[in-house]
């Protein structure tokens, strides 16, 4: 397919975006560079649904203090990997898998891998914001009394540092007794993140976490993103290539459950070494 002027405007935009978020967040990107130990290590990972390849032959290692966000066309295997890395393929029928998924050094396809535990480790916020039909206390506060923390100050403590982190508590200090489902998308969406930061996770995976939401709402879990990937390995998928290249350090470009190429964000964007890359990035296919 000829390239257009469009094209190349296109292409532009998108690499004007990557340098200006990368002088933007240099102390972020430093950060990562000297976190070379990876805190999930995928060998020649596949998976199946029954016969169907969900996933095929990944290998890549997602360090800490970053975010690395699953970029790629629909049904390409994005959200199937996200989800490989805390087992919730598991509730689907007829799942396989074949070579190695570690978190922490830890095989967690292993059958002595404790779920639960793995689930604490590696929290999880999907596409749309799913709070339970409990108050905003106890939505935060689900995780740790599930740990075994009952004590009423303590998860006063909890409940608290996690809204905190999550840019909520001053919205809902006042009112921590109110149904989570009165919250608007955005504030239940911070909630989900929040009541996935009350286990004290290593790693928090993110499906897709704003495609539900406003613009206004979006910048706010954007920075919010920014703001935790100090503390937390963060994997995020997305379809919005702005917005990997704003929160990301690390893409990964899958396309029919492979990988295609895994690099820093910058080097992605603005020299991919894959033709396949550039054009999904450039929007000629996708």
């Amino acid at each position: 397919m000829p390239v257009t002027a469009a094209d190349d405007i296109r292409k532009s935009d998108v690499r004007a975006t990557i340098v200006m978020n990368t002088a933007k967040a240099p102390a972020a990107r430093a950060s990562a560079e000297t976190c070379k130990c990876a805190i999930v290590r995928s060998d020649h990972f596949s998976l199946y649904y029954g016969s169907k390849v969900g996933v095929k032959d990944i290998t890549m290692d997602i360090y800490p203090c970053a975010v690395t966000a699953i970029i790629g066309p629909s049904g390409c295997g994005k959200s199937t990997f996200l989800r490989s890395i805390n087992r919730m393929n598991d509730l689907i029928p007829h799942v396989r898998t074949t070579g190695r998924l570690e978190v922490d050094g830890h095989p967690i396809y292993d059958k002595r891998t404790n779920l639960v535990s793995l689930r604490q480790q590696v929290g999880m916020v999907f596409q749309k914001p799913n709070p339970f039909p409990k108050s905003i206390f106890d939505n935060v506060a689900y995780g740790p009394r599930l740990q075994g923390g009952n004590r009423k100050g303590e998860l006063q403590h909890i409940v608290e540092q996690s809204l905190r982190a999550a840019a909520l508590w001053d919205e809902v200090k006042d009112d921590l007794s109110k149904s989570a489902l009165a919250l608007s998308g955005g504030q239940q969406q911070r909630l989900c993140i929040a009541r996935a930061l009350a286990t004290k996770p290593r790693v928090l995976l993110m499906d897709e976490p704003c495609s539900a939401l406003d613009p206004i709402a979006t910048g706010r879990i954007e920075d919010l993103i920014g703001r935790l990937q100090s503390i937390y390995t963060i994997v995020i998928v997305t379809h919005n290539m702005q917005q990997a290249a704003r929160v990301s350090e690390y893409a990964a470009f899958f396309c029919l459950g492979e990988l295609i190429e895994y690099d820093h964000t910058s080097k992605i964007f603005s020299n991919p070494r894959n033709k396949q890359t550039e054009d999904y990035i450039t929007g000629r296919f996708g």
